[in-house]
Formats: C-alpha cells, sequence, structure tokens
C-alpha cells in the first residue's frame, strides 16, 4: 500500500516524517505533500484531487487530507473535503463507511497539530527535559484539543517556560523533535488517537 499525504505546511511533514514509521505497517510507503499553509491548500484541493481521479491513482494507493481545524467549524470543513472528493469520483472514508471501500480520508486536527504535541507529554519532556512531566494535570491543558487562545501559543509558553525557543516556536524544529519522540498509544488527544484509528482503517 502507498499513501500520499497531503497536508497544510511543514510542520505536519516533519512531525508525520518521525510519525508514520510507528503508524504503517512496515510494507508500506508515502509520500508527504506540504502546501503554503490551509488556504493554499484548500484552493489547490479539488484540482489536485481531479489529478488523481483521472487515471494517476493505482489501486493500492490512498490519499490522506490532514489540515487544521483552527477556528473553522470541523464539520464545514469536513464538509468541504468530502465534497471535493465526491465531485470528481473519489470514494471517502466518510462516505463508505466502517468496512467500505475508499480511496480519500479527511482528517482534521483539533484545533491545531501543536494539540497533538501537548497530548504526548512524555513526548515533550524527553525532547524538552525542562518541560514538567506534570504538564498534563495543568489547569488549561488536561483537554488538549480543548485549549483556550490556540494549542499553538500554549505550546510556545510551555516551552519558553522550559527555556526554549525565547525568541519565538521555530514549528518545524519542534514538530519534528517531539513527534520523534511520541509514542501513540498515550496521547491525550482525542483528534490524535481519531486519526491514529483512521490510518489503521486503510
Amino acid at each position: 500500500m502507498h499513501v500520499e499525504f497531503l497536508l497544510e505546511e511543514r510542520s505536519a511533514e516533519a512531525a508525520l516524517a518521525r510519525l508514520l514509521p510507528k503508524l504503517l505497517p512496515p510494507e508500506s510507503t508515502w509520500s508527504l505533500h506540504p502546501f503554503q499553509g490551509k488556504p493554499d491548500l484548500l484552493a489547490k484541493f479539488p484540482s489536485r484531487l481531479q489529478g488523481y481521479a483521472r487515471g494517476w491513482l493505482p489501486d493500492d494507493h490512498r490519499i490522506v487530507v490532514l489540515v487544521d481545524a483552527d477556528q473553522d467549524d470541523c464539520r464545514r470543513l469536513k464538509s468541504r473535503l468530502e465534497a471535493a472528493a465526491s465531485a470528481v469520483g473519489l470514494r471517502t472514508r466518510s462516505a463508505t463507511g466502517p468496512g467500505g471501500q475508499f480511496v480519500v480520508l479527511n482528517r482534521i486536527a483539533v484545533e491545531e497539530l501543536e494539540a497533538w504535541f501537548i497530548g504526548d507529554v512524555e513526548a515533550l519532556a524527553s525532547a524538552y527535559p525542562a518541560v514538567p512531566r506534570g504538564l498534563g494535570r495543568r489547569r488549561g491543558l488536561r483537554d488538549p484539543d480543548a485549549i483556550r487562545g490556540g494549542a499553538r501559543e500554549a505550546l510556545e509558553r510551555v516551552l519558553q517556560e522550559a527555556g526554549h525557543f525565547r525568541s519565538g516556536l521555530r514549528r518545524i524544529e519542534a514538530a519534528g523533535h517531539i513527534a520523534a519522540h511520541m509514542e501513540p498509544s498515550r496521547n491525550r488527544s482525542r483528534s490524535f488517537r481519531c486519526f491514529v484509528d483512521s490510518l489503521a482503517s486503510l
């Protein structure tokens, strides 16, 4: 099986490059295609899918789309992705239901990719040892997908308190470094667990 990942930016590419060997079977292959942000991905997504649908995509290939929710309504964002696939005749996991044959898997990180990193405090502390291992019990961080004010900003604050990224979070660097230490089974982010379970359905 080969999987084409369409990602909104390079920090997701850095994270998945280290996570996918833990999430996909050893015989799997994949390609990571980062865009220049979410607006760029959403604008180019229909034509990209049309290119796949015109016969480029072999039977054993799948497409996984990963975007941040940010401030968007998750249902509307998911519907937009689903409609683009349906318009070119590519079946999605949501449209086929459990056990059905599909080509496209649309997934949303709630609210941002950084929530996935906050969801694995052990990985954070392993990557940046000054991060307290009790961080997950801190008020406002117990539910990574419901962090007020943005997960990206929260991660930056946590790392700056630990003495890192004083001049601002370097997202690509942090994403790769933290993801290298992540253990999927212990992550507290519901959207991350949903992503992992969805990959298993491939």
